[in-house]
């Protein structure tokens, strides 16, 4: 026996299909027009009728996609709401269906309309309740941001990003494509490069424990974290040597060069990066970084690298020779210095030198743990002393007359 589903003009899916269906073929006339509309309208009760969501989803976005450019952007997001909604209907494996199949309609036109379509993958996503299917969705919508040049619209989303992948539960495979993608779309919006460059690196960190077959296909990606972090002017610490993605260019005979840049950039002093340039000019201006600017990196860099002695002492002739400045701009860099926030010092100009309270670390690795452990156990003494020296003047005074510890003659 057939089961009968009452629908009616009042069901939103059958007025979006009407209501496109007569827009595509308006150009027609009547006597043509007629006929399509009313299948197309028999096609999508029949499908409301035998549950058939998918085949329906298919039938309104082809109706749909003729009319974008026919009706107001607020008409369009209310007829993709319709659509969008369809998937609300489904169980998992055929909601995944139904978001693959609207999300890839909406981004096949980038250009047009952009941040509309954006807006209507946003929707989707809100409306879907299983993880394959919203990860899906967001990777759609960060490619056609990039690909619509609408960046700035998901930007705010990559704050919640850690909270999305525990919701996701994604494997490694699908997280270098995500951390990858959001690096590319933080590269195109021109904004800090520490955010494209935190998650680039994260992309890299996902091939740590692979073999080096794998790990070669970050090559490149390994080579643009260098670079970008060489040419970043606010950028003076990372963790790239300890990334194996990374460490595999000191090796390579096309990149070794690039591993070496980065070697001076978190090692070595000035010197060393004026003698690489003049052997290497050619292979710096390929990469687009300029001298002057890795000059000015380079003198900061050496300036707090004089800072990390011992004696927290830098003698003003040292800087004028390491940094190859004159006498009178040595206070202008260390200013600089100071205004980067990768030092604090004062300068003592009548003994010509400058003294260190705190400088940063270009790299944190097991050398530099030793000399914090050291500073907290001189600190940890200090502090015992100070406790221990407060206790004694304590008893000293308790053992006092009242009132002759106190009185100033």
């Amino acid at each position: 026996m057939t089961t009968v589903v009452p629908t009616s003009e009042d069901d939103p899916a059958l007025a979006v299909v009407r209501f496109t269906s007569e827009l595509a073929w308006a150009d027609a006339g009547p006597e043509v027009a007629e006929p399509q509309v009313t299948r197309l309208c028999m096609e999508a009760q029949e499908c409301i009728v035998m549950g058939r969501w998918l085949d329906l989803a298919s039938l309104m976005l082809t109706s749909a996609d003729l009319v974008f450019s026919k009706v107001s952007d607020k008409d369009l997001e209310c007829i993709f709401t319709v659509i969008c909604n369809l998937a609300s209907k489904l169980e998992n494996l055929d909601e995944f269906e139904v978001a693959k199949l609207v999300s890839t309609k909406i981004t096949q036109q980038p250009n047009d309309k952009p941040a509309l379509r954006l807006k209507i993958l946003f929707n989707l996503y809100n409306l879907l309740g299983g993880p394959d299917s919203r990860f899906f969705v967001y990777m759609q919508a960060l490619n056609l941001a990039l690909n619509g040049k609408v960046v700035d619209h998901i930007i705010p989303s990559f704050k919640k990003i850690d909270c999305f992948l525990k919701e996701w539960n994604i494997g490694v495979k699908d997280q270098r494509n995500l951390f990858l993608t959001i690096a590319n779309v933080l590269k195109e919006s021109k904004s800090s490069g520490k955010d494209s460059f935190k998650f680039l690196t994260r992309y890299l960190a996902t091939f740590s424990g692979e073999d080096s077959y794998i790990i070669s296909e970050a090559k490149e990606e390994a080579v643009r974290s260098v670079i970008e972090f060489v040419r970043a002017p606010d950028m003076f610490q990372c963790d790239l040597l300890d990334i194996p993605a990374v460490a595999q260019l000191e090796k390579d005979s096309k990149y070794a060069l690039v591993y070496q840049l980065l070697m001076i950039f978190l090692t070595q002093k000035l010197d060393a990066y004026l003698e690489f340039q003049a052997a290497n000019s050619t292979l710096m201006k390929s990469y687009g970084l300029v001298h002057e600017d890795c000059i000015t990196k380079m003198r900061l860099i050496s300036l707090v690298d004089l800072g990390s002695n011992e004696s927290g002492q830098i003698p003003y002739a040292l800087i004028k020779d390491t940094l190859r400045i004159n006498d009178d701009e040595v206070e202008l860099w260390v200013v600089k210095a100071i205004t980067a926030k990768l030092m604090d010092c004062k300068m003592d100009q009548m003994n010509q030198v400058v003294i260190v309270s705190r400088c940063s670390e270009r790299i944190f690795g097991p050398h530099q743990w030793l000399s914090l452990r050291s500073k907290l156990a001189t600190w940890r003494g200090n502090v015992a002393s100070l406790i221990n020296t407060i206790q004694a003047n304590k008893v000293v005074e308790e053992g006092l007359p009242a009132g002759q510890g106190t009185t100033i003659r």
